[in-house]
């Protein structure tokens, strides 16, 4: 099993479920996607560059955004606070808190900002 398989696995529920769904949406959305485990999290990356990753933080899932301050759609969603400048990211505290749309289309414009640069 891979470190980023471990990391989600190792999580207790409803954690768990939370990241192994957010993984496969991650997955599904951009089939090119590769999956590494940097800074005990696992990140997600397209043509080499950092698009996202997923943080477990006791009370919520994070899916953060390397450079989601430059993310165009449903900025709404986005959360910026803790001191991040340029990070952004999408917190849940169940499954069904997942808006797969939403989710998809910030995953979309996070792989134009990467082929636009």
């Amino acid at each position: 099993m891979n470190p980023a398989e471990n990391y989600i696995l190792s999580k207790p529920e409803p954690w768990r479920s939370i990241l192994i769904e957010l993984q496969a949406i991650i997955k599904h959305t951009i089939p090119e996607v590769e999956e590494q485990f940097k800074w005990h999290l696992p990140f997600y990356k397209v043509d080499k560059k950092m698009c996202c990753f997923l943080n477990f933080r006791k009370t919520f899932v994070d899916v953060g955004f390397i450079n989601g301050i430059h993310i165009d759609i449903h900025k709404d969603h986005l959360i910026a606070g803790e001191k991040r400048k340029t990070l952004r990211s999408l917190r849940y505290t169940s499954i069904e808190e997942i808006d797969v749309a939403v989710l998809q289309d910030i995953l979309q414009d996070a792989v134009r900002l990467i082929r636009e640069k």
